[in-house]
């Protein structure tokens, strides 16, 4: 049941409890609602794939001793920077574009636009100042790394429509939050290799089995108001559709390592995050919508898990 009310300043799908409310002025709620500073897991997802790709890529440097510890901490920080305020913009920018969808659903209804709590040209205003600062991230890399962060705000821009034409919105999602995986390594060599690219393709399958969990809670309103997902498109038994994409994630990153030449250690923490999604697939609920958020903000355990490895590879290298 939904408790929010009307005055409260909260959001009904975010925690109640969060720092923002305790530090920030009831004035700023709103904005950090838009970007989404009270629920975390979106940044985090979208600066996995980047530290991935960073930590894969030093492992290469360190095997041609040229590895840099300080430029290995600055990038990590960078992305990190980057994922939340460009995580912040993209939320932002969709929460204008589905403005008429979020108040016919019911988790999305007490958000800053549909609530009224922002105008349109503030939500406008404050997509900009958080891509600038995105921007500025961006020009501290190489010229061919701003080149193809450039690109990316192409994915970024289709993204929020592609309920509305395909069946397949996630995957769309996929092609913009695992741009990282490409990312990371292009600001380390200035280029890319089979590695990165492989690297990215797992992340795309990965991305679209969890944001499909997370697309199940709100199945019933998409259905009613006809927007399209992959909850929509695999209906009940979606055991096998994410069997099929969290087994292509972990083939392709598992390629991905053989390709970079990995460390050993990097294997062990891919075998526990493969043992970790498969674990989401057998407990999955789908009627349950409180474990189908859970399981969802779990694939942040998993992308730090494979990230752990990859540093612990990249340590035993230097030692």
């Amino acid at each position: 049941m939904n408790t929010i009310s009307a005055d409260s300043g909260r959001v009904q799908d975010a925690p109640s409890n969060n720092w923002v409310y305790r530090v920030l002025p009831r004035a700023l709620w709103p904005y950090a609602q838009l970007a989404r500073w009270d629920r975390p897991i979106g940044w985090q997802l979208l600066l996995l794939p980047c530290l991935w790709s960073v930590a894969l890529a030093s492992g290469v440097s360190a095997s041609a001793g040229q590895f840099s510890f300080g430029r290995f901490l600055f990038h990590c920080f960078l992305f990190t920077v980057g994922a939340i305020a460009m995580r912040g913009a993209g939320c932002t920018y969709n929460d204008i574009v589905d403005h008429d969808i979020d108040m016919e659903v019911a988790r999305t209804r007490s958000r800053p636009l549909p609530s009224g709590r922002v105008s349109r040209l503030q939500a406008k205003v404050f997509t900009v100042l958080q891509a600038l600062v995105g921007l500025v991230v961006l020009l501290q890399f190489n010229t061919f790394s701003i080149v193809l962060g450039i690109l990316s705000l192409a994915i970024v821009a289709i993204y929020p429509f592609a309920k509305r034409f395909t069946d397949w919105p996630q995957f769309f999602l996929g092609l913009a939050f695992s741009w990282g995986a490409l990312m990371g390594w292009a600001t380390e060599f200035g280029t890319l290799s089979v590695a990165a690219v492989l690297l990215y393709g797992a992340a795309i399958a990965w991305t679209i089995g969890y944001d499909t969990i997370y697309a199940y809670q709100d199945k019933e309103d998409d259905e009613l108001i006809g927007v399209r997902s992959t909850a929509r498109r695999f209906g009940e038994n979606p055991r096998p559709w994410l069997i099929g994409l969290y087994g292509i994630a972990m083939l392709l990153v598992l390629l991905s390592f053989v390709a970079a030449g990995a460390g050993a250690v990097a294997y062990v923490g891919l075998l526990i995050a493969a043992a970790m999604l498969t674990y989401q697939i057998l407990v999955l609920n789908i009627h349950d919508p409180a474990q189908c958020l859970a399981l969802f903000k779990f694939n942040s355990i998993v992308g730090l898990i494979i990230f752990a490895g990859l540093v612990l590879a990249l340590l035993l290298r230097l030692i």
